[in-house]
């Protein structure tokens, strides 16, 4: 298959929030309580809550920027690449990167929402969620049907109120949430107790994606003192294995046994091994009498899970023994592992390499997202018209050059005049 004819579909993106998020989705007599983008005292851009500070992009929206510029410092709007925060420019480079849809995370609130976990007015912060989800379905992914998959997050703090926000988002027409990858890790309740049954049956009963990203789980590892921000991007991937082995083994599958999980940006190296693992486990270690409904630990991963991977050369090579219906392609945009703008390029050599086949590279590069999340692309912009040559020759205006934090300020500050 010629590179020009993939049809890209990634199941992990981010939004960096726009500052008048909250404008038109929460309550008029409430909204000084709102969250607000404001500088601290020493200068820095960041959003407050009841207090708090939140969310800083740093590393989350480092589109275009030479390696140099990088950081994990807090960085204001100004001097993002205005896809970051912008919708519009969003699309457009999705285009220029031959994507024709993307599922897109939070930034400001966590990845999964868990920001929001310390705050003390839990009544408030439920309502910040609801205006959230809000903005992300109706303005967000609103504006260009079937190019962006909103995922609402959930008031964690209360379970009714989350099977409650389940119900209202899914008859807007969500398709999954993101939720941390280990509960427990962000002191809530483990998935092996029954406290999550409600927001599972909600899920299955609606069709819904459980959307387990990275990060989370990191704060189960004990760290040394020595501790580096380089050991934190190498091993947060790696840490899925220990999210989906609390699923397996801990009887969600067999309460809610049509439940999908999404393991986002997890990469797909561990599976091979962690299925080893247990389909040895339940062969030699009979005693321990794990029960997978009948299954093993390979039947199980490939019926409820999705593996999600930005670039694993090495691991596609690994494809049949995951289950190629298993696997789906990442971008990962605006964020520091993004292979944006070559996202192509780059799929298309590891693709080759592995001798992956052209109805494999359908399979991986957007056939089973748009199952796994009953999602539909093709509703504004026909299939022939969403490859990646397609996109690109709409985008050929797009500057997708390196370009300096300096030079996007001067751009933002000379746009407001």
């Amino acid at each position: 298959m010629d590179m020009n004819d993939l049809i890209l579909v990634s199941v992990d993106d981010h939004a960096v929030e726009p500052a008048d998020m909250f404008e038109t989705h929460f309550p008029a007599h409430l909204r000084d309580r709102a969250p607000k983008i404001g500088l601290t005292a020493d200068g820095r851009e960041r959003w407050t809550f009841q207090g708090m500070e939140l969310g800083a992009a740093g590393l989350n929206a480092v589109a275009s920027w030479p390696k140099q510029e990088w950081s994990n410092d807090p960085v204001g709007f100004a001097e993002m690449r205005p896809g970051c925060y912008d919708i519009h420019s969003r699309i457009r480079d999705m285009d220029a990167n031959g994507q024709i849809a993307g599922m897109t995370f939070p930034t400001w609130v966590g990845f999964a929402g868990s920001h929001l976990l310390a705050a003390p007015d839990r009544a408030l912060s439920t309502m910040v969620v609801s205006a959230y989800n809000d903005w992300h379905l109706d303005e967000w992914a609103g504006a260009y049907p079937g190019r962006i998959l909103a995922l609402p997050i959930l008031p964690m703090w209360d379970v009714a109120a989350s099977v409650a926000e389940i119900e209202r988002v899914a008859a807007k027409g969500a398709k999954g949430i993101t939720f941390p990858e280990t509960p427990y890790a962000v002191d809530l309740p483990s998935f092996s107790t029954d406290h999550w049954d409600p927001v599972l049956k909600a899920l299955v009963d609606h069709d819904m994606v459980l959307c387990l990203h990275i990060g989370g789980a990191f704060k189960l590892l004990q760290r040394p003192k020595e501790y580096s921000i380089d050991q934190h991007i190498i091993m947060s991937p790696q840490l899925s294995a220990v999210a989906a082995t609390d699923l397996m083994v801990g009887g969600v599958f067999t309460r809610f046994p049509t439940l999908k999980v999404a393991m986002s940006e997890g990469g797909i190296g561990w599976i091979p091994f962690l299925l080893d693992r247990i389909d040895l486990h339940m062969r030699n270690q009979t005693w321990a009498g794990l029960d997978l409904g009948g299954l093993n630990g390979t039947d199980l991963f490939r019926r409820n899970f999705l593996g999600c991977f930005i670039t694993n050369p090495s691991s596609l090579q690994l494809r049949h023994r995951i289950g190629i219906e298993s696997i789906a392609w990442e971008c990962d945009y605006p964020h520091s592992d993004s292979t944006w703008p070559r996202s192509p390029e780059i799929l298309h050599a590891e693709l080759e390499a592995a001798g992956v086949s052209d109805e494999e590279r359908h399979l991986i590069g957007w056939r089973n997202a748009c199952r796994f999340f009953d999602f539909d692309p093709f509703v504004a912009i026909p299939q022939e018209k969403a490859t990646v040559g397609a996109l690109r020759a709409q985008a050929a205006d797009v500057d997708v050059s390196e370009t300096s934090r300096a030079e996007y300020r001067r751009r933002y500050e000379a746009a407001a005049v």
